[in-house]
Parts: C-alpha cells; sequence; structure tokens
C-alpha cells in the first residue's frame, strides 16, 4: 500500500520519477543531472548518444555518480532496430530471423549475449521484445521486428527473449501491448485502428503478451493504437479499460494479471501527439494505469521534462489525476530501479560472441533457380531497391550485403535505387555502403537501364526489402530478372513475394550480421 506525504515536494518528485526523458549528446546535460538529484529516475538512450562502448560506459557511469539506481533505457531490440550499433549495423538479427529458425534455445542465447553486452555498458532496461503478431504482412512498422505472424510462435521465442535478457541482469519490456500486428499503418504518424473483436484479440494479439508476463517480464510497453473491441474512444496508451481493466486485472476478472511497470510507447509520436498532446497526453497514460512516460525520441530537452512535470502536478491539483495514481506509479518505477541495481551486481555472463552470427545464418532460406548456382568469385556490383526506413528503424544504420560481400570480393560496388514516391534517390555507381545521387525513374525502363549499364559485365546483387509492400521495387526486380536472368536476389524485408533469380536469399531482416550470413552464400564460403 503506497503511504501519501502531501506535500509539494514529494508530488514534484513522483512526477519527475514517472518520465523517462532522452537527451542529446555522448554525455549528460548538466539540466539533466540536476533533474536526477530532483526526483528523475529514469532516461532513455538513442543512437545519438552512443559512439562506442566505451563512451557508453563512461555516460551511464557519470549518471550512476548521480544516482546509483537510475533506469538507464534503450530500444536496443537487435536486428533492425539498433542503437548500440547504429552506425555499423546490428551483430544480431532480429526477432523475424530468430522466429524462423524456431529454436527457443537459441533465441535465449542471442537475448542473453545482447543482454550481457547491454549491462556491460550500464544499460540496464531495455525496451524490447515485441511481443506484436504480425498478423498484417503489409505492416510498415512491425513487419521484421515481431517473431512471426503465428501466436504460439511468438509467444514462445517472446518467453525465451524475456528470460535470456533479465538473466543478464538487464530488465525486459515485451511491447506493444496489446499488440500492433494487425495494422497498415504506422503510429508514429497516424492512429491506427485494429477492428479485430475480443475472442480474435485473445486468440492471437494477447498470447504472447501472457507468456511474457509468465517468464517474468519486468515492463510491458504500451501501444498508440485504437482498438473498438477494448475502448471505442481512447488509444490503449490512454485507456484504463485496456491498462488497468485488461493488463493490470487479474485472471479471476478476464485480465493479464501483470504487476510490474507499464510504460508508454514514445509520447511524441504522431497518433498521440497530434490528438492529445504531450502534456494532456502523458496525465491521461499514468491516470490510464501507465507507470512510466517514454518521450526523448524526438522531443530531448529539458522544457519538455518541465512541461510534462507541471502537466501531472498541475492534474493532481486540480483532481484530474488521484496523486495515489502517481504515487502507486512512481513507486513501481522505484521498485524496477532497486531490482535493476541488484541483478547489475550480481550480473556475470559468460560473453557468447558468435551468438548472432549463428542465429542469421541459420535464419537464412536459399532458394535456386532452375540453373545450377555458381558462387560469385570476382567483383559484383550490388543494386539495393531502397524504400524509406520508418522511424523506428532509422535511415543513419546501414543495411544490405555491399559492404561484407566487398570484404569477400573487393571491388564490388553498390548504388542505391528508389521510388520517387517513397522519397529514395536512386541511380548510378557508388563505393560500398554508398548512396549514389543520381536520379532515375523507378519500376521502368529508366531504372532498370542505370542498374545494368553500372554493373556492365559484372554479376548483379539486387538487394531488397519488403518488396510485397512496394510495387515499384516488385516490377522494377521482375524487369531486372528478365534482363539478366543470373541476377542473384537477397529480400531483407518479410519475404512475402515469390522468390526470383538465379538464387534467392531471404535473411528474414537487415541487420549487419544478416548481410554477412548473404554474403557468404553469394561467394561460396557458407557450410
Amino acid at each position: 500500500m503506497t503511504t501519501l506525504v502531501h506535500s509539494t515536494d514529494t508530488l514534484t518528485r513522483d512526477a519527475l520519477t514517472v518520465l523517462q526523458p532522452g537527451f542529446t549528446g555522448t554525455t549528460p546535460p548538466d539540466w539533466l543531472l540536476r533533474r536526477l538529484g530532483e526526483g528523475l529516475a529514469a532516461v532513455g538512450l538513442f543512437g545519438r548518444n552512443i559512439a562506442s562502448p566505451e563512451q557508453l560506459s563512461a555516460l551511464t557511469a557519470r549518471l550512476r555518480a548521480e544516482r546509483e539506481d537510475i533506469l538507464v533505457a534503450i530500444d536496443e531490440e537487435g536486428g533492425d532496430v539498433t542503437r548500440l550499433e547504429v552506425r555499423e549495423g546490428s551483430s544480431f538479427p532480429g526477432n523475424l530471423a530468430l522466429g524462423a529458425v524456431d529454436d527457443t534455445d537459441l533465441t535465449r542465447a542471442v537475448a542473453r549475449e545482447l543482454g550481457r553486452r547491454l549491462a556491460e555498458c550500464g544499460v540496464n532496461l531495455n525496451w524490447a521484445p515485441s511481443a506484436d503478431v504480425n498478423s498484417d504482412p503489409r505492416n510498415p512498422v512491425i513487419g521484421v521486428r515481431s517473431f512471426g505472424a503465428e501466436p504460439e510462435l511468438v509467444a514462445r521465442h517472446t518467453a525465451a527473449y524475456v528470460e535470456g535478457m533479465q538473466a543478464a541482469g538487464v530488465a525486459a519490456c515485451a511491447k506493444h501491448f496489446p499488440g500492433h500486428g494487425d495494422t497498415a499503418v504506422d503510429s508514429h504518424h497516424d492512429m491506427p485502428r485494429i477492428a479485430a473483436d475480443l475472442r480474435t484479440l485473445q486468440e492471437r494479439e494477447l498470447v504472447p503478451f501472457h507468456a511474457a508476463i509468465a517468464a517474468g517480464t519486468k515492463a510491458v510497453m504500451s501501444a498508440h493504437i485504437l482498438l473498438p473491441a477494448l475502448d471505442g474512444t481512447l488509444p490503449a496508451t490512454l485507456s484504463r479499460n485496456v491498462l488497468t481493466g485488461l493488463l493490470r486485472a487479474p485472471a479471476s476478472e478476464g485480465g493479464l494479471g501483470f504487476d510490474g511497470l507499464i510504460v508508454t510507447d514514445g509520447m511524441e509520436m504522431r497518433a498521440i501527439a497530434g490528438t492529445y498532446g504531450i502534456e494532456r497526453g502523458s496525465v491521461l497514460a499514468i491516470a490510464a494505469g501507465a507507470d512510466a512516460v517514454c518521450v526523448g525520441g524526438g522531443l530531448a530537452d529539458e522544457d519538455t521534462v518541465l512541461r510534462l512535470r507541471d502537466a501531472l502536478v498541475t492534474a493532481v491539483r486540480t483532481g484530474e489525476l488521484p496523486e495515489e495514481r502517481l504515487a502507486d506509479a512512481a513507486a513501481r518505477v522505484r521498485a524496477l530501479a532497486r531490482w535493476a541495481r541488484d541483478a547489475g551486481a550480481a550480473e556475470g555472463t559468460a560473453p557468447a560472441p558468435e551468438a548472432g552470427l549463428v542465429a542469421a545464418r541459420r535464419a537464412l532460406r536459399i532458394t535456386r533457380g532452375a540453373q545450377p548456382y555458381e558462387p560469385l568469385r570476382a567483383p559484383a556490383y550490388v543494386a539495393a531497391l531502397t524504400p524509406v526506413a520508418n522511424i523506428a528503424v532509422g535511415d543513419e544504420t546501414p543495411w544490405g550485403v555491399a559492404a561484407e560481400l566487398t570484404r569477400l570480393l573487393p571491388g564490388t560496388e553498390t548504388g542505391s535505387f528508389g521510388a520517387a514516391s517513397d522519397g529514395a534517390v536512386a541511380g548510378g555507381v557508388a563505393g560500398a555502403g554508398d548512396v549514389a545521387g543520381a536520379s532515375a525513374a523507378a519500376g521502368d525502363a529508366g531504372l532498370v537501364g542505370e542498374v545494368l549499364r553500372a554493373a556492365g559485365d559484372r554479376r548483379i546483387v539486387a538487394v531488397v526489402r519488403d518488396a510485397h509492400r512496394h510495387p515499384w521495387m516488385a516490377e522494377a526486380l521482375d524487369a531486372l530478372t528478365t534482363a539478366r536472368p543470373d541476377t542473384i536476389v537477397v529480400e531483407m524485408g518479410l519475404p512475402q513475394a515469390p522468390p526470383t533469380g538465379a538464387l534467392h536469399i531471404a535473411t528474414h531482416g537487415a541487420a549487419r550480421v544478416c548481410g554477412r550470413a548473404a554474403a557468404e552464400v553469394i561467394a561460396g564460403l557458407a557450410d
């Protein structure tokens, strides 16, 4: 039972405690350190905060010098969504690759090694894994971040991931409750609406969250999605029906019985900020049952923290937000902080540096064309058909096979080609890992002509990402493989489109390690 102390100081501290803000730079700013002394209990790290493991360790040590039990959170899913290796690409495949292998021991080992590396750098809360069932292959924001489209498969790997991550002393956070898989809308940009009935939600979306809770996940992240079967007015993040009536309620009352930390997805995402604003959205979220407010992916300054703090304090004083609810939320944050501090002190996970590469190799699905495939022995030309990356993935993280293939076949070159409607540029020749800048019309003879001219007599490796979601990409790929039947195709997104090319490799993700595994096959070096 929460004991209340009715004072302005306690109220202000509790309001700061429930925030998980971000900041800019690779060292903590003075304003952040001051707020830690005033009650702030958590920070969120993003790619902009990380230059190297050594730098990250120094950053988190500075934070702990100010507050020993601080929660240092990060969005490190591995695979396409990486902050730890944002400029290089991840050493770990993402969830879809792990689901494709369907070995829960492997998933547990990958999560444990990822957690070990996070803990080694002083991070103790990971906003992962995605427990979403990717039932709509058109989904623009989940896709390869999900273990798959089958609830029981997603459930067993979600549980294994939670167990592995927390065995390394890092709290896991299953997301995006109650499930973001059945939507073709990205909540970074708008409010998705999932029309599934309650029975469908119980038999599909909620199954992995039950498994995560049974596995002991320390946190669950809410989704900014509208589910009329649960609440016809408010999105899940702001809905008491969803957070308290479903997630928190005991099983005897039809709930999931979760007693850990409920954290919101980023409040500056348009699904919330564009309709409610971040201040009112944060008040509604805490009132609905959330314990922590994530903000800082886009708004990462002191003013944002003060605005949210003051909004929560004002809401308590005006009676809109019960003081008991804010105090309970703050108590749950502090409880997780204590667990993380103690788990970090006890951690001693043995390194498993090859876990990610082993998983990426096992996740490959290879389809050979009618003619026998001859591995490449000479430099190739890599044509990356590049869609716009969603905000969760970001466009600063490299992807593809060019860098790894160049390492194996020096002299390999690459160009990036995209549709004008996707906002990408296309055409020309570039060094491995570079993006060429000349424009070309996507999906017609212009793009294919650019690729053929750039390739010359070299073998072409066409790299795509979710070809089934991008008509221009599918058309260009079809034209390219018709013009050059010996083209090798690497699909690094959801492998929904029929395999094509002399050799088709589905990697189930675009992490650097997935590119390495594919390059080994292309060059004939795979076992």
